[in-house]
Parts: structure tokens; sequence; C-alpha cells
């Protein structure tokens, strides 16, 4: 004799969908631990002192400078993920912070460079135009217009002579101060050129 059953339908429990809705995907952990990774590798790169001003907890900063010291290429990759692993327990406001700073690091120095590049620019234009030291004293009415001239003019003759460039980077820093400079030292100038030496 067989016997029938019925099958019953299986209640649907919502509570559990919505559970498993919340919980990220595979693919999203991985995209924010290769997210917190990049983060770290950007720490690494930093400059000294813009390291140290990272608001970041002594175990990340030792990780860090870690990596900076190391030179084999497998070592320091093993480190990077060392990094990846500890920026992963930090606290979601930590890396809130940690992303903050670095942009702002990165617009400074993206500001200071189209400085920098305006600097140059204008100091080209001063000696190859005898028309622009008029334009740019009508802008920086407080630049000393003499001092400019004869920057300019001994700039143009040590060009010709293939003398070393000594008026062309006393030139940089007169610009540099009539136009709002800040209270940068001389040889910041050097770091954005080549050696005409």
């Amino acid at each position: 004799m067989t016997r029938k059953t019925r099958i019953q339908p299986i209640e649907h429990d919502d509570s559990a969908d919505q559970e498993f809705d919340e919980r990220p995907s595979k693919s999203q952990l991985k995209r924010e631990m290769h997210a917190l990774q990049t983060l770290g590798v950007d720490l690494v790169e930093l400059p000294k002192d813009a390291l140290k001003r990272m608001p970041m907890p002594e175990n990340l900063a030792d990780a860090v400078r870690e990596a900076r010291r190391i030179t084999d290429h497998e070592g320091k990759r093993r480190q990077i993920q060392y990094i990846g692993r500890v920026m992963r327990s930090l606290r979601e406001d930590e890396i809130a912070a940690l992303r903050t700073a670095l942009d702002t690091h990165r617009g400074v120095n993206k500001a200071e460079t189209a400085r920098l590049h305006w600097i140059e620019q204008t100091r080209e234009q001063l000696i190859a135009h005898d028309d622009a030291l008029t334009a740019f004293l009508r802008e920086h009415p407080d630049a000393d217009a003499q001092e400019g001239r004869t920057l300019i003019r001994n700039a143009r003759k040590e060009a010709q002579q293939g003398k070393p460039p000594r008026y062309f980077r006393e030139l940089f820093q007169w610009i540099k101060s009539a136009g709002g400079g800040s209270a940068e030292s001389p040889d910041d100038e050097d770091s954005t050129e080549d050696d005409d030496d």
C-alpha cells in the first residue's frame, strides 16, 4: 500500500533574507581590502614630514616605517600586505581621518606645484618679452621695479654667455616674493627645475 503524503509549502523567513542582504558580498569585501592596502601604499610613499602628521595608531605607524626601510621587493610586498591587515583592524573613523589627512596633503601639494609652475612661466615671459614686466608690475605694484629690470637684464646676459643661472634663480625668488611668496628656503626652486649648470 502506498501512502500519499501531502507536500507542505515551506514558509519563507524574511528576516533571514534581510540579514543575508545586509552582509557585503565577497567581491565588495575584496574591493574594500584592496582600497585599504592602496591607502597603506600611499602612506608608505609619503614624504617623511607628511607621514609624521598623519593621524594613525602606533602599530600602523611602525608597520609603515618598517615598509619604508625594506628594500627587497618581495619583503616590501609582504610588508604592504601586513599594512593592509593592520588597516582592516582600524575603526571607520580612524580610516576616514587618514583619508582626509591624505587628501589635504595632496591638495596642498597640488596648490604649491601650481604656484611654482606659475612662477616659472612668469619668469620665462619676463625674460622673453620686454612688455611682460609692465604687466607684472601692474598686477604686483609692491614689487621693486628696478630690481626686477636688473635681474631680467642679468638673466638674459648670463643665458647668452652660457654662464651658471645665478640671476635666473634670483629672478625666480623675486617673482615669488612679489607674488606673495611664503617663507620657503631659496633652495625650493632648485627642486622644481633641471640643473642648468
